[in-house]
């Protein structure tokens, strides 16, 4: 009886040590995903705004290019540049400037509406968002949205002839329906918008063929 008494205190003991042991593995399984997530959030995030980064916009630009040209939906692009940044930054210092792109980088992350939207930081001070399934008008309520919204944050700017911080923004959207069609021409006629928002006298949204000016003075000077 004394041995089998034993006997059975000691797999009891052992089967209690195993128990332990494999909660301790599941735990450290689920501590290294958390990580693993972490880690890869971290890769496809800007360190400065939170947004996205340039490559997780690239990835994912090539990824909805790709669905949209297989369900022939349209793709919207949105890019903005932050008006006479440069002079902010000499006026008010780096640090100021920094804070100011982490402010606006808000403005853009709350345009993002639907699981399939995407903001990055594209790069220096121009922010893009990825607008999937989405048209020209759709593109342009959000963009209009966007530049309103960092206006009316007034944040100081006397670099600017309207005295607060504001954005020019080009849009682009199109259903890319043939199999020629490459995401680049999506960004570079987005970039094309923007250059004619800013050469239109900033603070305001363009696409190819127009301009929604919502400037308070009659002109702006042309430096950047």
């Amino acid at each position: 009886m004394l041995l089998i008494s034993y006997l059975g205190y000691r797999i009891a003991k052992q089967i209690n040590l195993r128990s332990r042991i494999e909660q301790k593995l599941v735990l450290a399984g689920i501590e290294l995903e958390l990580i693993n997530e972490t880690l890869s959030r971290l890769a496809n995030q800007d360190g400065l705004t939170g947004l996205a980064n340039r490559r997780h916009f690239d990835e994912s630009l090539m990824d909805e290019f790709n669905r949209a040209q297989r369900g022939e939906n349209p793709l919207g692009l949105i890019m903005i540049d932050v008006d006479f940044f440069k002079q902010y930054n000499d006026i008010y210092g780096h640090v100021a400037g920094d804070e100011c792109l982490r402010k606006i980088g808000k403005v853009v992350a709350y345009s993002m509406r639907r699981p399939g939207d995407l903001a990055a930081r594209y790069g220096g001070e121009e922010m893009v968002v990825l607008l999937p399934e989405t048209d020209l008008a759709g593109a342009l309520a959000v963009a209009e949205s966007i530049r309103g919204a960092v206006q009316s944050m007034g944040i100081a700017h006397t670099g600017n002839p309207l005295g607060v911080v504001t954005v020019s923004i080009g849009v682009e959207a199109f259903s890319p329906i043939h199999l020629e069609n490459q995401p680049i021409e999506l960004v570079e006629a987005a970039d094309k918008a923007l250059y004619k928002a800013k050469e239109s006298g900033r603070n305001q949204v363009c696409y190819a063929h127009s301009c929604q000016g919502r400037v308070t003075t009659e002109s702006l000077p042309a430096f950047l």
